[in-house]
């Protein structure tokens, strides 16, 4: 196992602990609190005999050293969530961070780019909401996302910036997640919410992936704005960025040209059914006709976000499938070449052998073991 791995899982434990490096280099018998720092910055290995001692302290196995399906120490979470149970989070955080570990192993036995791309935008929270917005158009067009970006915005970020994507179930008040490593990224999204807002998380969560080194994202973020200046306008540089890159100018004038918005009470039918078209919801569309000037701030009285909504908007007309065909395909092939059992998949996704075989259909891949 990489040493680097090692001393990443090591530090991430006593992290969760709450243990100095004093405390812990007294217990694994070390001479002085240095020699756990050395460890820790990679200048020194940790030995067999003493990874035994460190698991027999934080009461794990000696796998969790070992095992290139862990994720501990290495990867950074970002996730968006309202009230969702802080131990339930962090054991989710814990399973999802083996599944994209589970993923970047089998990739690299397989021979595949583990490295996302992701272009650098020039956005800081000095930015204007417009340099945001355009940042997004510019993506958009990057990664050729057409007139609907919506439709194809979750496939081109897989395939144009080799980022993980994967529809998962979540734990309760969890939309979605950026996961950022040093070789790879991630997006969870909750498939169980409506296309809107899946739309609306995806590019959300692009936006913390390709800001993170100049806006780093805080681990939980609130669904609702935040109180702290900067953070609150990070959060509302995303919004508008998302607005860019899921209703680009073209779109928005191609649409006002083929049905010009009315007044009075249809203009909420209208924005209702234009919204449905584009794949995002009615108060994002209304907030950006209204930075695009097609319709006035004296118009918002009579458009509450609560008649915007689309009675479409709230349910699941197409669930995705569970995770991604990416990833689906990449534990598909370590099964058949042998690199790990189907039961140890079936137990990675907590699900069982039988439903493994329905995962591999849903993706239209054949079941690479026999029942």
């Amino acid at each position: 196992m990489d040493a680097t791995a090692i001393r990443f899982r090591l530090h991430a434990l006593r992290e969760r602990k709450k243990m100095t490096q004093g405390e812990l280099a007294t217990a694994l018998g070390f001479k002085d609190r240095q020699t756990l720092s050395q460890i820790e910055l990679g200048e020194r290995k940790l030995g067999f005999e003493e990874m035994v001692r460190a698991a027999e302290i934080f009461g794990v196995g000696i796998d969790f050293f070992t095992d290139p399906f862990e994720l501990a120490g290495e990867g950074k979470f970002s996730w968006r969530q309202t009230n969702a149970d802080p131990e339930a989070l962090d054991e989710f955080e814990h399973q999802a961070g083996r599944w994209i570990a589970a993923f970047r192993h089998l990739g690299k036995l397989r021979g595949d780019s583990i490295h996302s791309s992701l272009r650098r935008v020039a956005l800081t929270t000095k930015s204007t909401f417009e340099d945001a917005a355009a940042e997004g158009e510019a993506i958009g067009a990057t990664l050729d996302l057409g007139d609907i970006p919506s439709a194809r915005l979750g496939e081109a970020v897989q395939d144009r910036l080799d980022t993980l994507v994967l529809y998962i179930d979540t734990v309760r008040g969890v939309s979605g997640a950026a996961c950022q490593l040093d070789q790879l990224n991630a997006i969870l999204i909750n498939r169980r919410e409506p296309l809107a807002r899946r739309s609306y998380d995806l590019a959300h969560e692009l936006f913390h992936l390709l800001t993170w080194q100049t806006m780093p994202p805080k681990r939980i973020e609130s669904n609702s704005l935040p109180a702290e200046k900067d953070e609150k306008r990070v959060e509302q540089l995303a919004d508008n960025f998302a607005a860019g890159l899921l209703m680009p100018t073209r779109t928005i004038k191609t649409l006002v040209a083929n049905s010009s918005p009315p007044q009075g009470l249809a203009l909420a039918g209208w924005i209702r059914s234009s919204a449905t078209k584009l794949g995002v919801s009615g108060p994002a569309l209304k907030w950006r006709l209204l930075n695009m000037g097609v319709i006035k701030l004296s118009q918002l009285d009579s458009l509450p976000d609560e008649v915007l909504r689309s009675s479409t908007e709230e349910t699941n007309n197409h669930l995705p499938a569970r995770y991604s065909k990416r990833f689906v395909s990449a534990i598909s092939w370590g099964i058949d070449e042998g690199h790990v059992s189907a039961r140890r998949v079936a137990q990675l996704l907590a699900i069982s052998v039988d439903d493994l075989k329905d995962l591999f259909a849903e993706h239209g891949l054949s079941t690479p073991f026999d029942l």
